[in-house]
């Protein structure tokens, strides 16, 4: 259960400073890879001209499996309570932990991410005696899951959550899509404000340096076709469409990325590099990102890096994703091998000056609208002031 690594943190925490700074207690099952882990690091590791005292809670991690988004955490200065919950018979002891650091860290709200977390932290704030002073947030980072490619505990904690969705001084959503789709489970909640995730445009950029370097790395002409995929090997994921695709396009090359992604078995002309810690530069090395995900997607962290770097996109209808992409890319059905190819082949086949601008509107459009101190502004607001965001894309209720 990670006893040891949990009474350090407990020792070494500066709880004076909570004095002087109000606290806000981030709580995820797991901080490992992901969109959701990589929101929340990105997120509490932000510069602020104000700062305050965050604390982040992993009820499944230990020392021994620390992901990226941990080492980023921790790197930053910002604690991580690794609680090592593995079954749900250790779900009281996690309980029991998570209220008695609430007693301690007394925070002005909680942000839960992920549907066990969501569940968790409304327990264990009950449990703590601190509910007339703690706001508690929850987080919907998917959008119309299929439950049957899942544990039937996932199902169970939906329905417990839909039925408890009102409890939560908000149900925060980072996308449209999920927010619609919950509503349709049951979720009625006092407010239902959409925050999408943002992103950091100085680190996701386009850099012809790098773009030569990493080609290099791979092997490839700086004229080569390349299209990128970034996923987990995970159902929702569709990675039999990307192989589908590449095989109908033995001309273009592909790089897959994402964990389980060097098992994957692939065609000659489809590199599987697994897990990579220097995304921006991976990115660089692209003409375009496809996105094959069949459902579950809320925002696609992918979708929103690729455009970024000026990398256009072709995605399924499958999320937020068409609200990101509008016209600087396309938009296919789920499992669609025949239409991917074609979008794939017409973007590639554009010309030069046609391309520049497709990539150019791309990059505008995630600085202008999916910005990091977008994200954070937002989020700061909701957390320490409980001031929920005005959308210009739809009510927040």
């Amino acid at each position: 259960m990670g006893l040891t690594r949990v009474e350090t943190l407990e020792r070494e925490l500066p709880i004076g400073m909570q004095k002087n700074r109000p606290t806000v207690l981030h709580v995820i099952p797991g901080l490992h890879t992901g969109g959701a882990e990589h929101a929340l690091a990105a997120l509490v590791t932000a510069k602020r001209t104000q700062p305050f005292s965050q604390i982040v809670v992993d009820l499944m991690g230990t020392t021994l499996g620390d992901g990226a988004p941990t080492q980023i955490v921790r790197a930053a200065g910002v604690p991580v309570y690794q609680f090592g919950g593995q079954t749900a018979f250790d779900l009281p002891i996690i309980l029991f932990r998570l209220a008695r650091l609430i007693r301690k860290l007394r925070p002005i709200a909680i942000q839960s991410w992920l549907y066990y977390a969501d569940l968790a932290s409304l327990w264990a704030l009950d449990l703590s005696g601190q509910r007339a002073t703690t706001r508690l947030y929850w987080g919907i980072r998917s959008s119309d899951m299929d439950q049957s490619h899942y544990r039937r505990a996932l199902a169970w904690t939906i329905r417990a959550c839909a039925k408890r969705s009102a409890r939560p001084d908000a149900v925060v959503a980072n996308s449209f899509a999920g927010r619609d789709v919950h509503r349709g489970l049951g979720y009625r909640p006092r407010a239902f404000p959409v925050i999408p995730n943002g992103i950091d445009t100085q680190r996701f950029r386009p850099d012809a340096p790098t773009r030569a370097r990493m080609r290099a790395q791979l092997g490839l002409a700086d004229d080569k076709p390349l299209v990128i995929h970034v996923a987990r090997v995970d159902p929702m994921k569709d990675h039999a469409s990307l192989v589908s695709v590449a095989a109908a396009l033995p001309d273009i090359h592909f790089v897959a990325v994402g964990t389980g992604t060097d098992s994957i078995n692939a065609p000659t002309n489809l590199t599987a590099l697994g897990i990579r810690r220097d995304m921006p530069n991976v990115y660089t090395a692209a003409d375009l990102l496809l996105s094959t995900s069949i459902f579950g997607e809320g925002f696609p962290n992918a979708v929103v890096e690729a455009m970024a770097c000026g990398i256009p996109v072709v995605a399924t209808d499958v999320g937020d994703s068409h609200r990101l992409i509008e016209d600087t890319g396309a938009i296919v059905s789920p499992r669609d091998i025949t239409a991917m190819v074609a979008a794939i082949s017409r973007i590639l086949a554009e010309p030069e000056a046609n391309r520049c601008a497709r990539a150019s509107a791309a990059r505008k459009r995630i600085e202008g609208r999916y910005s990091l101190d977008r994200m954070v502004s937002t989020f700061d607001a909701l957390h320490l002031h409980a001031i929920l965001p005005k959308s210009d894309e739809g009510d927040c209720r």
